[in-house]
């Protein structure tokens, strides 16, 4: 009943206004009395006030009409919100004041000269189209400035329906950004959640009695029968799910704002739309990722995760429809995972602040509970503490976020991500959560595909996802009962350096003060001393096959074989051993775009045998051997074709562990996983004519793990200075700085 009681309240005020104009006695031409706001939008609630305004024309005298029109108005027990302005000021004011402007967009006739009424909202509606490139930054700040200060509708404790982030007033401004014709959003989408968060507001002016947009804790219950709701969650369920969509489609058509001001104002540009290639199936049309027309969701259950990535690294928009085509078309991920679906999935987890407006589309689009059904029980749930900022499933995204910064602090990023992801899965039943929660995140895990010992890894760090930090706010670590609660339940280093990165990234998407200097003073150093007590050793290196070695490299060439592996191949190649070898395969790979997963290499006698593992299934060994000769032969210079293009985001590192061998000198490499990175480290250790004796290469979700055996040419292993110069080399070049790289030298 709702939407016909506005109707009728508008119906009432507008014959208030009418006799109120009639009764004055004004002429009927040159003046005319208009409502604006949201009583021009006929959406007036119980308690709203009445926005009107005297309009005249500029060589008419409103006389006493200007006062006379508003005593009976006032009579009549309603708030007025009422000002007197010729057309000439109406247009005037609305160019210095954005708010007056959008406000005439909703201008609709009440009395006196229709055709007036019409002039000024064609006026309004042609300055507004006519100036919309200059005013929309100061729309966008002004919208920004209001999100930062007020917060979000869905996360809020006491959320406002008018001014927060999804609320009625972003509503407002997305018919005012399509009134532009610069860009268009779901015309049906949005009016459906307008109109319900209308119907919110309407009965909470009911239930309290009084004009507010602001819904207290103690309202909730209250609101429920007027909404047709069973019970207080069900109330606070409905309204965040409404902010939550309504946030979701302004942030997407202010996205698409700022791609339409990137872009020139040619109408050829705008009839011709590029097509970029992003990855199989994904392409980028401005500025959001879409899909080639040739791509086959139905065949590709890869497709959806794919497109994510690229959108989400990208910082980009996923494009609502294509979303949708592939959640309603993709085929189901077999069960369990490939290792690529995998790898994917934590790349799209670890791609930082992008993954919020990528997973927001996945969520509305009902993409997430294909992948991922668990996700239902956490989805919209209000978090029982007040100290969090968002509801639980938004700050398990958060905490991704923050997690996807750590990632260089750990040795398996891919489990710290997966366990980000589902650290409070358990939530919304009556037991404890972390409790719920591990046999949740055991059966996701292997679904994912994870070896079992991962599965057991991220099972028991959603189980003990806060024991850090409340041993180490409640416990004395200098006791050594408090160490061995946390050794008895974390079993390994692996496990505690995991879970100290989960704890921080935790903390961090809660609250701002949640992960205080003190706080992570304490948990920091009780780490340590769990970590101490383990006493960390480093990890054996597996001992190495012996191949037979070719003819033909025996006489000085190369052997290179490609083998079928699962979803991708294997490559194996043989060569006489030389200082930068390994820089020339790494390139070859490089240079073809082939991604590499995983690579093996040790010396055997005086040849080199390496051994990679790459996702492309289809690799040509025919154009990898000319790919490779052409490095060698010194016909491609590598190093100008992998100059990193973008060394924003997290810094590399690069670690000396004198523990780790006797023999050799072990560089431990961590770097953002790009087309590249392996060649650039290979080619900065070869300059310094430092032996790669054995590497160790993984790539780990979004990050490159890479260890590397070193020694001196012919000798053993490095000095603390020569170590030194080596790591800084590598830190240098994985940064931008190619100049430690001399071009090499294949003699």
């Amino acid at each position: 009943m709702s939407p016909r009681e506005r109707s009728d309240r508008t119906a009432a005020a507008d014959a208030l206004c009418v006799a109120a104009f009639e009764k004055t006695g004004a002429p009927v031409t040159g003046l005319s009395l208009v409502a604006v706001g949201g009583y021009g939008r006929g959406e007036l609630a119980p308690y709203s006030d009445l926005d009107v305004v005297l309009v005249h024309a500029d060589d008419v005298d409103p006389g006493e009409a200007a006062e006379q029109v508003w005593y009976p108005l006032w009579d009549s027990g309603s708030r007025l919100d009422h000002s007197v302005r010729s057309l000439s000021e109406m247009v005037s004011t609305a160019g210095q004041d954005l708010k007056v402007a959008l406000g005439l967009l909703d201008a609709r006739h009440l009395a006196g000269d229709a055709h007036l009424t019409l002039q000024l909202r064609t006026t309004m509606l042609t300055h507004w189209r006519r100036e919309a490139r200059d005013r929309l930054p100061e729309l966008r700040d002004l919208v920004r400035a209001r999100h930062e200060l007020l917060g979000e509708l869905a996360h809020l404790s006491v959320p406002d329906l008018k001014e927060a982030a999804g609320g009625l007033r972003d509503a407002t401004v997305l018919k005012a950004l399509v009134a532009t014709w610069l860009v268009d959003v779901p015309h049906g989408e949005l009016e459906r959640r307008r109109l319900a968060l209308l119907d919110v507001r309407d009965v909470l002016h009911g239930v309290t009695g009084r004009a507010t947009d602001r819904v207290a804790p103690e309202h909730w219950a209250d609101l429920a029968p007027g909404l047709g709701l069973d019970g207080e969650a069900a109330a606070q369920v409905h309204v965040r799910d409404l902010g939550r969509a309504i946030t979701h489609l302004s942030r997407l058509t202010w996205r698409r704002v700022e791609s339409v001001l990137a872009r020139p104002t040619s109408p050829r540009h705008a009839r011709t739309p590029a097509l970029t290639r992003l990855a199989p199936g994904v392409a980028l049309s401005r500025g959001e990722v879409v899909l080639e027309a040739d791509a086959r969701p139905d065949r590709d259950p890869l497709l959806l995760l794919r497109a994510a990535v690229e959108a989400a690294e990208r910082d980009v928009v996923l494009a609502p429809p294509t979303a949708a085509r592939l959640a309603r078309e993709a085929a189901p991920l077999p069960d369990p995972w490939p290792p690529e679906a995998r790898h994917l999935l934590v790349r799209l987890l670890a791609s930082g602040r992008g993954l919020l407006a990528v997973w927001e589309t996945l969520e509305e689009t009902g993409a997430v509970a294909r992948a991922l059904p668990e996700w239902d029980r956490i989805r919209t749930l209000p978090h029982a503490s007040p100290i969090h900022r968002f509801t639980v499933d938004r700050h398990v995204v958060e905490t991704c976020i923050e997690a996807a910064s750590l990632i260089r602090d750990v040795g398996r990023p891919d489990v710290l991500m997966v366990a980000a992801l589902l650290h409070d899965i358990g939530k919304g039943g009556l037991t404890e959560h972390s409790v719920a929660g591990e046999p949740i995140a055991r059966a996701v895990a292997t679904r994912m595909g994870f070896e079992p010992e991962d599965v057991e890894r991220i099972a028991r760090l959603v189980r003990w996802h806060l024991l850090l930090a409340e041993t180490a706010t409640t416990r004395d670590p200098e006791d050594p009962a408090t160490v061995a609660l946390v050794t008895d339940c974390l079993v390994d280093p692996e496990t505690v350096t995991l879970l100290l990165a989960l704890s921080e990234a935790d903390a961090r998407a809660t609250a701002p003060k949640a992960w205080s200097t003190w706080r992570a003073g304490l948990v920091t150093d009780l780490a340590r001393r769990v970590l101490a007590a383990m006493d960390v050793d480093a990890p054996a290196v597996d001992p190495q096959p012996d191949l037979p070695v070719p003819a033909a490299v025996r006489a000085g060439g190369f052997d290179l074989q490609v083998e079928a592996d699962g979803d991708g191949a294997r490559v194996t190649v043989l060569a006489p051993d030389r200082v930068g070898l390994l820089a020339d395969v790494a390139a070859m790979f490089a240079l073809q775009r082939a991604s590499v997963r995983a690579a093996r290499a040790w010396a055997q006698d005086d040849y080199a045998i390496s051994v990679w593992d790459v996702a492309d299934q289809l690799v040509d060994p025919a154009v990898l051997r000319q790919r490779f000769e052409a490095v060698v032969a010194g016909r491609i210079d590598p190093t100008s074709r992998l100059r990193p293009a973008d060394t924003a985001g997290l810094a590399p590192t690069v670690g000396v562990r004198p523990e780790a061998s006797r023999g050799a000198t072990v560089l431990e490499v961590r770097a953002a996983d790009r087309p590249g990175v392996l060649y650039l480290t290979l080619a900065a250790l070869a300059s310094l004519d430092v032996m790669v004796r054995s590497a160790h290469v993984d790539t780990l979700g979004p990050q490159a793990v890479d260890v590397f055996y070193v020694q001196e040419d012919g000798a053993g292993a490095l000095s603390e200075p020569r170590a030194a110069e080596a790591a800084h080399a590598v830190r240098a070049v994985l940064g931008g700085d190619l100049s430690v790289l001399t071009p090499p030298d294949h003699e």
